[in-house]
This record gives structure tokens, C-alpha cells and sequence, in this order.
């Protein structure tokens, strides 16, 4: 597969928190060749279930990866200016000067207004732009606007991807569309290779907000076991090493009590036996992310966790190594090709 080129077009897309509509359709024809039957919850969550060759009922495991984007929303429309809100954690920090989409009646391009230093007083060039401080101008007139918006319409960030050097791709929502691709390049991987389990690929809805689309998945496919990917934060500077993960370097298997730990065993003997390069990334709490969700659904729900890191998490700029997105697919694909009719009495805790 074009991993780059299914990335971009991943990226591309809106899908903000609970308004995932744009983008399950771009996954939904992306993972149609790879998969036998497509499903979903109520929420908005997708479902694309891959067959396993064992005898029905077949047990199944989940690969959890959320699809939807942090973003604006607009709160008040006022001389044909739009002061915003926030959908999931936006760092307002980052946002003056960068070009949004806002989608009202009509797709309108827009950029966040940004003073000019000059006309800042010496007290506030010292201080940080908070979120009540952000105005999206679209250019037209205030009558014209106020058809064309509304309170509650989306603002989607504007930045398109780009390749920097070495192999990585800059771009907005890498958080959390990378791991939708590493889901894809694990099916992908899978597609002539005979597996005993049911595979069901989940794209999950609203992680950046509330984890719903975890829960309720959760409880409607009733996985035997679990594996959710998303982003770590990427090594940078003026960040502490034991807080980061090396970008370019493998990912990471989590490691901690949201996790099991026979799976976080048999994920990093499968990446050494493989030669896949990871890191253990330690949680000594819960992991922030879908597992939290899935963990604790039904029964309870065994649960593996890999991680993409990525640098300049939450901005319009988060930076990702496309070798671990690939090396993610294939460690969730290796791991799937030992799943047999053993693999749960070997995961009994003692």
C-alpha cells in the first residue's frame, strides 16, 4: 500500500470530535478492499470486521484507533468576526496566524487574527494567547458572513501536510489519523496471510472528548481481546527524556495497570523476534487513551496499547515518522498470526 499517499488523504479531512462524518467515509473506502463486513455503533464509530479461518464462533480481537480531530467551534459571529470555542485540547498558544477552515453554509477559508506587536502594550507581548483571544477573520463583509455562519458551525485548522526531511510527514490530526493508518497497513498486511481470529478494525468516535465511541464499541463487538494504537509525545527539546520517546525509532508498547501484562510480554517478544524496533513507554496510571475505555467495558477486556510518538502534539504541525507507522501495522499483524485457541489460557493471570 501508498502509505503516504492514504495518510495524506487521512489527514486531509475534517472530522472533528463527534462530527466524524468526512472522515469514516475516507477510512470506510480505504479499509473496503481489506475487509468482509463493515458495522458500527450508535455513536459514530466504524466497524470493518476481517474473517478469521477457524471454525464459527470465532474469538475476536479489536484494533482500536480513534479517527476523530480536536478543533474550533464558532461561539459568537460580531462584525463579521468569529470569536471561537474549543473542541477537545487546543494549545491557543499555537493558533494566531494559522489558516482555518470554517464550514458553514458554504466551506469558507479563514485565518486567525493575530495584533501585530507593535500595537500590543509591553505587558502583553509577556503573555500567552488564551483561548477567549482568538478571532477568525473569513474576509467578507459582516452581512455576508452573518448568511454564511452560524453559532456552532465547525473551524477546522487549514495547515496541508507536508514531507520534511528524512521520512517524516508533517501535518494537522496526526493525532490520532496515523494510527488509523497503521490499522490499515495491519489489514493490509493480513490480506494473504490466513489468520485463526476474527479481526474487527474500529475507527473510533469522540476520544478527544469524552472516549464514547471506545465505550460503546466496546460493548458491541465484545472482543475476547483488545489492541489500541494511538500517539505518544515524540522526543523534542526542552522536554525530559523519560517523558518522550525517540520519532523514527519504532513504537512504543505501553506498559502499566490500564494494560495487560502477558500482551505487553507477547507484543514486545513478537517486536524483538520480528527485529521492530520499540521502546517501552510506562503509564503508571491510566494511559489517556481508547484502552482506558475498552479496559473496562463489559467483563473487562484484556488490552495491548502501541504507540506512534509524535512531535508537537495538539498543533497544526504534529510531526510523525511514516517507518513507525508502518512498523506499528506490522507488529499488530504479527502478533494477530499467533492468536489461537491457547492464547487466552495463556493470558490467565496467576
Amino acid at each position: 500500500m501508498d502509505l503516504l499517499s492514504h495518510l495524506k488523504t487521512l489527514v486531509s479531512a475534517p472530522g472533528l470530535s463527534a462530527h466524524e462524518d468526512p472522515i469514516r467515509n475516507l477510512i470506510r473506502e480505504a479499509w473496503t478492499p481489506l475487509a468482509d463486513e463493515f458495522g458500527g455503533d450508535k455513536l459514530g464509530s466504524l466497524w470493518a470486521t476481517k474473517h478469521g479461518t477457524s471454525k464459527a464462533p470465532r474469538k475476536k480481537i479489536m484494533l482500536v484507533s480513534h479517527m476523530d480531530a480536536i478543533g474550533l467551534m464558532v461561539r459568537r459571529v460580531h462584525h463579521g468576526f468569529l470569536y471561537v470555542t474549543q473542541i477537545g485540547g487546543v494549545d491557543a498558544r499555537v493558533m494566531p496566524g494559522q489558516p482555518v477552515f470554517v464550514h458553514g453554509k458554504e466551506t469558507l477559508q479563514g485565518v486567525v487574527a493575530s495584533t501585530p506587536p507593535h500595537l500590543l502594550s509591553a505587558s502583553d507581548r509577556e503573555k500567552a494567547v488564551q483561548l477567549d483571544d482568538l478571532i477568525i477573520d473569513v474576509g467578507l463583509p459582516a452581512e455576508e458572513v452573518l448568511r454564511l455562519v452560524k453559532v456552532g458551525d465547525l473551524i477546522s485548522y487549514g495547515q496541508p501536510p507536508f514531507e520534511m526531511q528524512g521520512d517524516l510527514l508533517v501535518a494537522k490530526s496526526l493525532d490520532n489519523r496515523a494510527s488509523v493508518a497503521a490499522v490499515t497497513a495491519c489489514l493490509d498486511a493480513l490480506k494473504d496471510r490466513p489468520h485463526r481470529w476474527d479481526v474487527v478494525a474500529v475507527a473510533t468516535a469522540q476520544e478527544e472528548i469524552t472516549y464514547g465511541g471506545a465505550y460503546a464499541s466496546a460493548f458491541g463487538v465484545r472482543p475476547d481481546l483488545a489492541i489500541v494504537i494511538d500517539v505518544t509525545h515524540g522526543a523534542m527539546p526542552g522536554i525530559p527524556e523519560h517523558k518522550t520517546s525517540p520519532v523514527g525509532e519504532g513504537p512504543t508498547i505501553g506498559w502499566g495497570p490500564n494494560l495487560h501484562p502477558k500482551m505487553f510480554k507477547a507484543l514486545s517478544d513478537l517486536a524483538s523476534q520480528n527485529e521492530i524496533p520499540y521502546h517501552t513507554e510506562v503509564m503508571p496510571m491510566h494511559s489517556g487513551t481508547d484502552a482506558y475505555a475498552v479496559q473496562v467495558s463489559a467483563e473487562g477486556i484484556a488490552c495491548g496499547l502501541i504507540s506512534i510518538p509524535l512531535r508537537y502534539m495538539h498543533t497544526p504541525v504534529e510531526t510523525v515518522s511514516l517507518k513507525d507507522i508502518h512498523r506499528a501495522g506490522r507488529l499488530m499483524a504479527e502478533y494477530i498470526l499467533t492468536l489461537n485457541d491457547e492464547t487466552l489460557n495463556g493470558l490467565m493471570l496467576d
